[in-house]
């Protein structure tokens, strides 16, 4: 398998697999995927795919966002999406991708990556809670315990407050779980 950034001729495979690995909301995340990669610059963000017999078969993004922080705004980042091409899953690819691309943003200034997934995947990679580290969610829409947050080493204690997503979430809405009785 070979972790790399993501190459212009790479648009359409990845967004093949957000489309099939997301079902219904396949095309939500295959767009805010298609505007968030006009946000990542050289030293901003990244969205790296795994490639396997020089086929894309999986996909990660992360994208600056802020942190409301009682001392100031502070650039974070988001994880998000992350994709596995289906046929592809339990073979350790969106692993790779995750870690491949925290091992990145470590050596960068970024001190926080923030997501919203399940904990039983996230937690081998560190992610918490991110109400149990002072942080608040920037929309009830978003379970609790999906709320995830990871410090890295530019992390310092003051960094607290509500994280602010970046508009390309909000435009697609992209956030949180939609009630579709209400």
């Amino acid at each position: 398998m070979n972790l790399r950034q993501e190459l212009p001729s790479d648009r359409e495979s990845v967004r093949d697999i957000h489309l099939r690995a997301f079902g219904d909301h396949g095309s939500v995340v295959a767009d805010l995927v298609d505007t968030l990669r006009g946000t990542i610059t050289p030293t901003d963000g990244l969205s790296l795919v795994a490639e396997i017999d020089r086929q894309i078969v999986g996909h990660v993004m992360f994208t600056r966002s802020l942190l409301d922080a009682p001392r100031r705004l502070v650039e974070v980042q988001v994880l998000s999406p992350l994709a596995v091409r289906p046929g592809h899953h339990k073979r350790g690819i969106g692993s790779a991708l995750v870690r491949h691309g925290l091992r990145i943003l470590a050596e960068r200034p970024v001190p926080l990556v923030f997501l919203e997934g399940d904990p039983g995947y996230y937690s081998r990679f560190g992610f918490a809670r991110g109400d149990d580290q002072g942080f608040r969610k920037p929309s009830l829409r978003i379970p609790d315990g999906a709320f995830q947050a990871l410090r890295l080493p530019k992390y310092e204690p003051w960094m607290t407050g509500t994280l602010v997503y970046a508009e390309p979430f909000w435009r697609h809405d992209a956030v949180g779980l939609r009630d579709p009785g209400a």
